[in-house]
């Protein structure tokens, strides 16, 4: 599973068995049309698993995930994942932004 940062700060959450060969056609503007119209973009995260239906349903998840989630689970803060997850409404008590 891994993430591309493009050009207009947008992230691509994909997952694949060739990481390097993905990150090139994308670079290259032939893996998705969500890339090829924000080029250039950087590979800023990955994970690697040992199944590929793993890394699709992982890759699913993250997909789901806001901008804010993402840029935290690719800094490595994740105290802040834990918050993020949760339903924000005006029931909850938000936490001061950092």
């Amino acid at each position: 599973m891994y993430i591309l940062e493009c050009a207009d700060s947008s992230y691509y959450t994909g997952s694949t068995r060739d990481l390097n060969r993905r990150v090139k056609q994308h670079a290259d503007g032939m893996g998705a049309n969500y890339t090829a119209r924000r080029l250039p973009i950087k590979l800023v995260y990955f994970e690697q698993y040992a199944r590929v239906v793993d890394a699709y349903v992982r890759e699913k998840q993250v997909q789901g995930w806001t901008h804010q989630k993402k840029s935290a689970l690719i800094a490595g803060r994740d105290d802040d994942l834990h918050y993020l997850a949760k339903c924000i409404n005006s029931t909850h008590h938000l936490k001061p932004a950092r």
